[in-house]
């Protein structure tokens, strides 16, 4: 049903995966695809959650490569003329960035029936959202045993007083921008546009308090595991994993930042007719409902919870469970993406920068 690359192959063997480089194809499969993720855990459990069921129903043949960082490449191959990917699960903003610089292929979503039916906020003229994780305010249980007296909001992360302790955030504005307007007391749900002035403001209130500003998911996991902070923004499921290890952490959903990974389709993609039906498979529900049951994101449609695949209590613990939603900031790549998002970032390199 698909064909791994051996990228992909590689990719997982260093994350300790076992998987095998070629799966039994229909002989009748002429259609086929390049598809390109991020490899790991994430990609061999969207492999069988997603990918393999989508490839027998419609037929075709399901290639894969892995990619950390997609977007240079993107770029380099719709430059070439002859781009050899055909569908890119990227970081959102990016799908909205290869929309406006012409790199990635405008949506019809009269084809993608399944995605036309998702909320308006989910998708873009370039973009369906693929799957949802949040940046959460995670904690240590030995520093805060007690849930009545734990930090619960990005106020109390600020506090230092009242919540004494060694303290770690991202070294990027994304959600870390969102984290700071909440903490000083901005809604959820009022954020964008984002008041940068003031979210720097209150940055640079927290920064002599910050231990570590933090590079990558492993690094932020391991500060908690390791008791070098006591509270620190992290994604979900990196905390999730270490108390599934035993280790005494938990999190917060509460002003959590929900985030997503989209897909998107290269413009000038080989095999465009059958990446589009792709598409639309890819974010069925039922598929959809498959992937929180292998590894801890939650699935992008919200028909995947009505779809009764989901266990209760597994719903309990996916960041885009409805309950778990509504109490979250959902973040807007379209503001990301526009110059005052892009002159955000670059503002923020002086503040990380500047000691």
């Amino acid at each position: 049903m698909t064909k791994r690359s051996l990228t992909f192959a590689t990719a997982c063997a260093a994350a300790g995966l076992s998987l095998a480089l070629t799966s039994p194809l229909p002989a009748q499969a002429a259609e086929q695809i390049m598809f390109v993720s991020q490899g790991g855990a994430y990609q061999k459990a969207q492999t069988i959650a997603i990918l393999d069921p989508a490839a027998k129903k419609l037929g075709i043949t399901i290639n894969q490569d892995s990619v950390p960082d997609a977007w240079p490449i993107m770029r380099s191959q719709v430059a070439s003329g002859k781009p050899t990917w055909d569908v890119v699960d990227v970081a959102t903003n990016f799908c909205l960035r290869g929309g406006e610089q012409g790199i990635v292929e405008k949506l019809d979503f009269s084809k993608i029936p399944n995605a036309a039916a998702m909320p308006a906020e989910y998708r873009s003229d370039w973009s369906v959202a693929y799957e949802f994780y949040s940046s959460v305010l995670g904690y240590s249980l030995k520093k805060f045993p007690d849930a009545a007296t734990a930090p619960k909001t990005w106020a109390d992360f600020w506090d230092v007083k009242k919540f004494p302790g060694r303290r770690a955030l991202r070294n990027h504005p994304l959600a870390t921008l969102e984290a700071a307007l909440m903490a000083d007391g901005v809604p959820a749900n009022k954020l964008y546009p984002l008041d940068v002035d003031r979210a720097f403001k209150k940055l640079e209130e927290i920064k002599p308090h910050i231990t570590v500003w933090w590079t990558s998911g492993a690094q932020s996991a391991q500060l908690l595991n390791d008791g070098e902070v006591d509270m620190v923004m992290a994604w979900n499921g990196r905390i999730s994993a270490l108390a599934k290890e035993g280790a005494k952490v938990t999190y917060t959903y509460n002003q959590g930042i929900l985030q997503s990974t989209s897909l998107c389709v290269l413009k000038g993609a080989p095999n465009l007719p059958t990446a589009i039906k792709f598409l639309n498979e890819a974010v069925d529900p039922v598929h959809q409902a498959n992937l929180p049951l292998h590894i801890d994101y939650g699935p992008a449609n919200p028909k995947a919870y009505d779809t009764g695949v989901i266990p209760a209590a597994r719903v309990g613990e996916l960041p885009s469970a409805p309950a778990n939603a509504k109490v979250q900031a959902l973040m807007s790549y379209a503001w990301w993406t526009s110059a005052a998002g892009e002159e955000a970032e670059k503002r923020w390199l002086s503040f990380a920068q500047k000691k």
